[in-house]
């Protein structure tokens, strides 16, 4: 896997910015109902500043037809300003959980192609906080973000042309403070963003401890350990209170900050305004009580702006962190993909060979296998054996293009299986592991889980041929009965049986055993090894065994080790040979 650097802010928001394009029309309406809001704000200080223009001139001028006029034309923009609101409170928002949506399609999308290699290196929780909380903010970002800046810049810009008409020396002083406030604020806002990021990966930690402790209740019960497991989520939980503390502190830095510049400017307004409006009036600088009392209102309206710009600083550190950690997953390239001129595989019979093939994990420079070769014919019976650590597991791993070899290749009817869809040889291949999964939700959920539109006769024979149906038939709901959350509700063996039924829907014609009945009770491994022996029946199967006893009738039998395949022949074969597989053998019929 490929991670690509580290993104800027602009190549973030360059990365954000398709998401829009189908929702361009509602942004672009949006955009427009947040000029009319930003209209009846400016308009405002420009009816104030008729009326008392009128009554410190010429009083007489200022009639009850003006008054009405005005109170009339500031009725009809509220009512426009209100409908205005309610399409950016309603629709907008709309738009940006839809963005997030988007988003999140297309996050899961691609954690689906994310090789096993990808998981072995990255904690579930950090996964499952940055497909849900990192994409909230996104949300509010989405909407915000258009809107907030183009509001601020509409209020600016007509702000500074509108007050140069009264007074250019003041509007040049007031804006003369607004660099030194903003080169203030970019400082907090630098380490705002620092403190998200680490926010975000503490949280993502934090989520990756719950779910780790939470899953694994009944290891941490048995051994009486609450209270270590307790410790490791109060020194998690006591870093993000650490680091929400900080982000607090900078924010009443920025804030306060924020007020110290309000007041600078309202000072700025209110003495010096009153200095100018004390030359004569043929002095540029001059100013009349009715522009005085205007400024007053649009440098409020101009101070509005720039501290909701500050307020929706932290919104934004969020949603660009949310995006941010989006990118760094998204940008993660699969390490096995699809060749260009890849085909499906059709028509498979089942023969595996494994052509001079090595490999080594990518955080590990040794060979788990080196110049491993094996020829495997259409419907042999391979059984695996050896102590921990020789590659039984990996090499079965390789077959479905789990792991991607080093070297060498293996070839599926003769087939290099990297010029081959990864879909179609899946589709060609079952795996019974001895960690069973079961997904939340039915029995017959989970058993049809092996062939899409399986129909109800189809899935109650594949329980038959499992040894499943009578067990199921005796459950509270039948078919219809909830697992729990990983088949918790359900024995060892029952929910092995399980898993054999929904292979015996998918029908694959090479199948994977690893260590199936290892963790299963005596009576158990019994009904588990029968239904085992009936799936195998004319497929190719490759056996990883942990009970010698169950891989006797194999077609051949591969002792595995650090060095290679050291023996290889049928039980009776290996015994009478007296190496490595015999003296496994006596060990394990001696327990």
């Amino acid at each position: 896997m490929k991670k690509k650097e580290k993104k800027s802010n602009g190549k973030l928001l360059r990365r954000f910015l398709p998401y829009y394009k189908k929702h361009l029309p509602t942004m672009i309406f949006d955009l427009m109902c947040a000029a009319l809001t930003t209209l009846c704000e400016l308009v405002l200080p420009m009816i104030v500043r008729e009326i008392t223009g009128r009554a410190t001139e010429d009083i007489s001028t200022l009639t009850t037809t003006l008054i009405l006029h005005c109170a009339i034309l500031y009725i009809v923009l509220r009512a426009i300003d209100t409908v205005a609101n309610y399409y950016m409170a309603s629709v907008g928002h709309i738009m940006g959980t839809k963005i997030e949506t988007d988003m999140r399609h297309d996050l899961f999308a691609h954690l689906q192609k994310l090789s096993f290699s990808y998981y072995d290196n990255t904690k579930v929780g950090t996964l499952m906080s940055r497909i849900t909380n990192d994409l909230f903010d996104v949300t509010e970002f989405a909407h915000h973000c258009p809107e907030e800046f183009f509001i601020a810049g509409i209020k600016i810009i007509c702000s500074f042309i509108l007050l140069c008409t009264m007074s250019v020396p003041l509007t040049l002083i007031i804006f003369a403070v607004i660099p030194v406030m903003i080169v203030t604020l970019m400082y907090f806002r630098r380490r705002m963003k620092k403190n998200f990021a680490e926010s975000r990966k503490q949280i993502g930690e934090l989520n990756s401890q719950v779910e780790d402790s939470l899953l694994g209740i009944r290891v941490v019960k048995s051994f009486a350990r609450e209270d270590l497991e307790q410790g490791k989520f109060d020194n998690g939980n006591k870093d993000y209170l650490r680091l929400k503390t900080e982000r607090y502190r900078i924010m009443a830095s920025f804030m306060s900050s924020t007020r110290l510049f309000d007041g600078i400017m309202y000072i700025i307004v209110v003495a010096i305004g009153a200095l100018f409006m004390l030359m004569p009036a043929d002095n540029p600088a001059s100013i009349t009580p009715a522009d005085y009392v205007a400024y007053l209102m649009f440098v409020t309206t101009l101070l509005t702006s720039i501290r909701r710009i500050v307020e929706f600083a932290e919104q934004f550190q969020q949603g660009m962190s949310g995006i941010e950690r989006f990118a760094e997953v998204m940008d993660t390239e699969p390490d096995i993909v699809d060749s260009k001129n890849a085909t499906p595989l059709e028509n498979v019979k089942g023969d595996v060979e494994f052509d001079d093939v090595s490999f080594h994990y990518e955080t590990e420079s040794k060979n788990v296998l080196t110049n491993l070769s094996l020829k495997v014919k259409a419907g042999e019976s391979i059984a695996l054996v050896g102590p921990s650590g020789g590659g039984k597991t990996t090499l079965c791993s390789l077959i479905p293009r789990f792991y991607e070899v080093s070297s060498g290749a293996i070839l599926v009817d003769g087939k290099d299986i990297k010029d081959v869809t990864m879909a179609s040889l899946r589709d060609n291949i079952g795996v019974v592991q001895q960690d069973v999964y079961l997904f939340s939700g039915s029995v017959r959920e989970n058993i049809a889980y092996g062939k899409s539109g399986a129909t109800e006769e189809e899935i109650i024979e594949a329980a038959r041929l499992a040894g499943a149906h009578d067990f199921i038939s005796s459950l509270p709901e039948g078919y219809d009965t909830y697992v729990g959350e990983r088949g918790v509700k359900l024995s060892g063996g029952q929910k092995q049986r399980i898993s054999i039924a929904r292979l015996f829907l998918k029908n694959p014609p090479i199948l994977i055993l690893d260590e199936a009945t290892s963790a299963l009770d005596n009576e158990s491994e019994k009904l588990v090894q029968e239904s085992l022996e009936k799936l195998a029946q004319g497929r190719t199967t490759f056996t990883i065994a942990h009970r010698l006893t169950t891989i006797r009738n194999a077609d051949r039998i591969l002792v595995l080790t650090e060095n290679g395949i050291e023996e290889s022949g049928t039980h009776q074969e290996l015994i009478d040979k007296g190496g490595l597989y015999s003296e496994l053998y006596k060990l394990y019929s001696e327990l």
